[in-house]
C-alpha cells in the first residue's frame, strides 16, 4: 500500500514537472499582504533637520488621508493600509545607506523615501537598484541624479535647473531695465546645478552675468565673497544652498549694506522660520518655492486641464500636517512634496494592481495628475517634467506668491525694500 502511494506522488510530480517545462518556468501567484510598508531614511536631526521634519510631517500626514479618508490602497480587491517606518539619519550619508539597506531586509519595506538633500538622495539610489526597490526622491533636485542610469529612483520635487527660471522670466516682466545678476550658491550637488540652469536661462533671457561664484557647505564667513559681489554693482542676486547658509548670506548683505533691486535665495526664503528668524531683514526677498499655501489647486482645475484628481484640498492638508506633527507649524514645500510622493506611489500601486517594484515603476512612468501640490508627471529617467515651480517674496512679515501670473495671490515688491 505504502509503495503504491510514493508511486502515485512520483507520478504527479513528474507530471506537474512536465507542465512545468511546458509552460517556461515557475507559476507566479503574488502575495497580496495584509500592510504595504513604506521605509524612510529621514533628516530629523543635523543640517538638514527643518526640512526633514517638513518632510516627515507631510509624509504621515497624506498617509493618514490614505489610512481613515480613502480606505487604504486597492490591491487585488483589498483596501490595504500603508506602514510608516522611519529611522533618522541625522543628515549623514553614511546612516542613509546603512539604514536604506535596514528598512529593505530587516524591515521588510516595500517602498522606500529617499532623504532630503540632493547628496542624500544620491548616496542612497544605489542600495535602492541593488534591492530594485522604489526609491521616491522628494527632497534631491539635482538633475545629475537621474543621469546615472538608475532604474528605480522617481522624483516628485522639481529638477534644480529651472528653480530660479521662473524668478528671471518675473524680473524681466516687471522690469525690462534690470540686466545685471550675480550669482553665489553653495558648492553642493544641488546648488550647482541651481547655478547653472540659472546662468543658463538668464544669458538666454538677455541678462548679463557680472559675478560668479560659489561658497564651501558649512560656510559661516561670506563677507569676503560678499564683499567682491558688492563691487559688481548687481541689479539682481541669486544664490543659496540650504538653511543655514541662506540666513547667514541674507543677515551678512544687511551688515555689508548691499542693496539690490531683487535678492532670491534658495531653499530657505520659503521656509516659514526665515522670516521669523531675520524680521525686517526679510522683507522683500524672494525664494523659488514647489509649493505655497494659497496656491489654487482644486478638483475643479484638475478637470479642466483632463488631469486626474487624489488626495485632501489644500486646507486639509494643512490640518492633516499639524495633527501629524502635534503642533501648530505651518506646512512649506517640503512636506507637500514629499506627502505628494506619497500620492503618486498610491496611484502607481492601484494602477498596477501590485506590489511588485517593476510593475509599479512602470506605471509611475505613466501617470499624469493633479493633487494640492499641483501637477505631476515623470519622464523616462525618473525625473520630475509635470510640476511648476512658484515664486514667494516675504511682505510684511507674510510669504506672498507672486509668479506666477496665474498662481499669484499678490504683486510683487520690486525693486525691494532696502535693508
Amino acid at each position: 500500500m505504502r509503495n503504491g502511494w510514493l508511486m502515485k506522488i512520483a507520478s504527479l510530480l513528474f507530471i506537474f514537472g512536465a507542465l512545468l517545462a511546458l509552460s517556461g518556468g515557475t507559476p507566479t501567484t503574488e502575495v497580496v499582504p495584509e500592510k504595504i510598508v513604506v521605509g524612510h531614511s529621514v533628516c530629523l536631526s543635523g543640517k538638514y533637520a527643518k526640512a526633514g521634519e517638513q518632510a516627515y510631517g507631510g509624509i504621515i500626514a497624506i498617509i493618514n488621508w490614505v489610512n481613515d479618508v480613502s480606505g487604504g490602497v486597492k490591491v487585488a480587491g483589498k483596501k490595504l493600509p500603508l506602514e510608516y517606518t522611519y529611522y533618522d539619519c541625522e543628515s549623514r550619508k553614511e546612516a542613509v545607506t546603512s539604514l536604506l539597506e535596514r528598512l529593505i531586509t530587516a524591515d521588510k519595506a516595500d517602498f522606500v523615501m529617499a532623504p532630503y538633500s540632493s547628496g542624500l538622495t544620491l548616496a542612497g539610489a544605489p542600495v535602492a537598484e541593488k534591492y530594485s526597490v522604489i526609491y521616491m526622491d522628494h527632497g534631491g533636485a539635482s538633475d545629475r541624479i537621474f543621469q546615472q542610469g538608475y532604474n528605480y529612483i522617481v522624483q516628485t520635487i522639481g529638477p534644480a535647473t529651472l528653480y530660479h527660471a521662473g524668478t528671471l522670466k518675473m524680473i524681466q516682466n516687471v522690469d525690462p531695465t534690470a540686466k545685471t545678476v550675480a550669482l553665489a550658491y553653495e558648492d553642493s550637488e544641488f546648488a550647482r546645478m541651481t547655478l547653472k540652469g540659472a546662468k543658463e536661462y538668464a544669458e538666454e533671457l538677455g541678462f548679463e552675468i557680472v559675478f560668479e561664484r560659489t561658497y564651501p557647505a558649512g560656510v559661516t564667513d561670506l563677507t569676503p565673497l560678499l564683499s567682491d559681489l558688492k563691487a559688481s554693482n548687481p541689479d539682481i542676486v541669486l544664490g543659496g544652498g540650504h538653511y543655514e547658509d541662506g540666513m547667514l548670506f541674507n543677515r551678512q548683505m544687511a551688515d555689508l549694506d548691499i542693496n539690490v533691486k531683487a535678492l532670491s535665495l534658495i531653499a530657505s526664503a520659503t521656509l516659514p522660520t526665515f522670516g521669523e528668524a531675520l524680521g525686517n531683514l526679510a522683507e522683500g526677498v524672494m525664494g523659488p518655492s514647489h509649493w505655497e499655501y494659497g496656491v489654487t489647486y482644486s478638483t475643479k482645475g484638475a478637470k479642466k486641464v483632463g488631469l486626474d484628481w487624489i488626495g485632501p484640498s489644500q486646507d486639509e492638508f494643512v490640518e492633516l500636517f499639524k495633527e501629524a506633527l502635534g503642533k501648530e507649524v505651518v506646512p512649506d514645500y517640503h512636506a507637500a512634496e514629499a506627502g505628494a510622493a506619497i500620492l503618486s506611489l498610491v496611484l502607481a500601486i492601484e494602477m498596477a494592481d501590485s506590489l511588485d517594484s517593476d510593475e509599479v515603476r512602470a506605471a509611475l512612468g505613466e501617470l499624469e495628475f493633479m493633487s494640492f501640490y499641483g501637477s505631476w508627471d515623470v519622464d523616462d529617467t525618473g525625473l520630475q517634467v509635470g510640476h511648476s515651480m512658484v515664486d514667494m517674496q516675504w511682505q510684511g512679515g507674510e510669504r506672498v506668491i507672486v509668479w506666477p501670473t496665474e498662481a499669484r495671490i499678490g504683486e510683487v515688491w520690486f525693486p525691494k525694500p532696502d535693508f
